[in-house]
């Protein structure tokens, strides 16, 4: 008898393949060893909702999934599942609990040494974001949050004390999560205490800047503590697609993307592109920018550009179209694509196009540090008498998203690895729900709070493994 050997696409040597997860979603713990509050500890209905005054019993992240307590066994099921990479972010709020000390936390800087050092025994390469939607709550509510300029030193002493701490460790850092989303979310990508009905357009560009400077200060920070370590940004991205063939539709989709793409073209340029500064001047804003805010943007661009991909949207100038419900920075929807539960319309090809786009823009490395299906998971008993879940749904999302990956690479872009976002299911960032799953790994948490935490492989979880031992070539085309 003769086994068909694998075809898929083979990856290069090298590659990063792992999995991805925030701070606040995973860690809990939200009171423990000196932390101080963030943003996401009064946001008990997701990061798309309004605040509350404080923490609620009901917001899940409080105590996430309890990787603060359970980081080594959590950290060994993903070098079971071969894990070359670990995206993860840092608390700011523990390491500076309020944000603006002069000294930083000893015990939060102790508990990310012993995360690092596990990770480390398991030969897993960890990729550190530095601020992942976990502004501390006291410079959103003292400060207003990024629209104040003083947050860029108080960000550089963080991101210094942090780079100083780790940096001969750790290789790969992003600086800002997600960082073009601060124009659709201020208050939990920016701390903007304002709420965004009443914030002014001048501010809310304003926070962008201070935030594109802090992100150049973090970068000569790093460069400056080891030239070896690589800096990127992290960028949300999502394809704009004309609705119709209609010229003004193709303006339309070329003037969305326009919105995110500036955002990497200032890490990588080192400079606000014209069609841009067009539009802050159409808007009627005037941005204030100092001399030594043009030379450290010009002078500290990235070395590589990441970013998150779950959907592509449609742009469209006819009025009477809806926006779609599950398209998080605006578009309508694409009639030929399906999507999730949530609204988030599933495009493989669309990851491909990215890739492509960026890398003909950038000709910088290309990392896809978010890419994942949420979704409704429901434990059963497997064939081997152990909880599972038979969550094929997510292998062919996965699959068809990696197989794009591969068709870029073959298209000749430089991808760095790819972390799949919720290896471990955690508390959801839009909709503060557990229900809503990504993992590989399901962990016994409930929207109401109950649960065991215990931690149970997928059956995706059995197949990443596969396609990361085969570099790929178990993957369908």
């Amino acid at each position: 008898m003769t086994t068909t050997p694998p075809t898929g696409p083979r990856f290069p040597e090298g590659f990063l393949w792992g999995g991805a997860t925030a701070a606040n979603q995973i860690e809990g713990a939200y009171a423990e060893g000196g932390k101080g509050l963030s943003v996401q500890d009064v946001l008990p209905d997701g990061g798309t909702s309004p605040r509350v005054d404080g923490p609620t019993p009901e917001n899940l992240k409080l105590e996430g999934i309890d990787f603060y307590h359970r980081y080594a066994e959590d950290i060994a099921l993903l070098a079971e599942m071969g894990f070359k990479a670990f995206r993860l972010s840092i608390a700011w709020s523990r390491i500076f609990p309020d944000g603006d000390e002069a000294e930083p936390n000893e015990e939060g800087l102790a508990f990310y040494d012993r995360v690092l050092d596990e990770l480390e025994k398991h030969g897993i390469e960890p990729v550190v974001t530095l601020s992942h939607y976990e502004t501390p709550l006291h410079l959103a509510e003292a400060y207003d949050g990024w629209t104040d300029r003083r947050l860029i030193g108080f960000y550089e002493r963080y991101a210094r004390t942090v780079l100083e701490r780790y940096g001969h460790g750790v290789r790969y850092w992003l600086t800002f999560n997600e960082i073009n989303s601060l124009l659709h979310f201020p208050f939990m990508s920016g701390g903007v205490n304002t709420p965004l009905a009443e914030l002014s357009e001048k501010d809310l560009y304003q926070a962008m800047h201070h935030e594109l400077v802090a992100s150049a200060a973090a970068t000569r920070a790093a460069h400056e503590i080891d030239p070896g370590i690589r800096v990127g940004c992290m960028i949300l991205a999502v394809p704009f697609y004309p609705l119709t063939p209609e010229p003004r539709d193709v303006l339309a989709a070329r003037a969305a993307e326009q919105q995110n793409l500036a955002f990497g073209d200032v890490h990588v340029r080192g400079a606000y592109p014209g069609y841009f500064l067009r539009s802050l001047r159409e808007k009627g804003v005037a941005l204030d920018v100092t001399e030594e805010d043009r030379r450290l943007l010009a002078e500290n661009t990235v070395d590589f550009v990441s970013f998150s991909y779950y959907m592509s949207a449609c742009a469209t100038v006819t009025q009477d179209v809806a926006a779609g419900e599950g398209n998080l920075i605006g578009g309508v929807p694409n009639p030929t694509l399906e999507a999730s539960e949530w609204g988030w319309q599933i495009d493989p090809v669309g990851l491909r196009l990215v890739l492509d786009q960026y890398w003909e823009r950038w000709g910088k490395p290309l990392f896809v540090v978010e890419n994942g299906l949420g979704a409704r998971d429901v434990l059963v008993t497997g064939t081997d008498g152990e909880p599972t879940v038979e969550d094929d749904y997510r292998i062919g999302y996965m699959n068809d998203h990696l197989v794009q990956v591969a068709e870029a690479i073959e298209d000749g872009v430089e991808v760095l690895g790819y972390t799949a976002w919720g290896c471990l299911d955690e508390v959801s960032m839009s909709t503060s729900q557990m229900s809503k799953r990504y993992g590989l790994v399901y962990v016994d948490r409930n929207d109401d709070g109950s649960g065991t935490l215990a931690r149970y492989r997928k059956k995706s979880f059995g197949w990443y493994r596969d396609v990361i031992a085969s570099r790929g070539a178990t993957l369908s085309r």
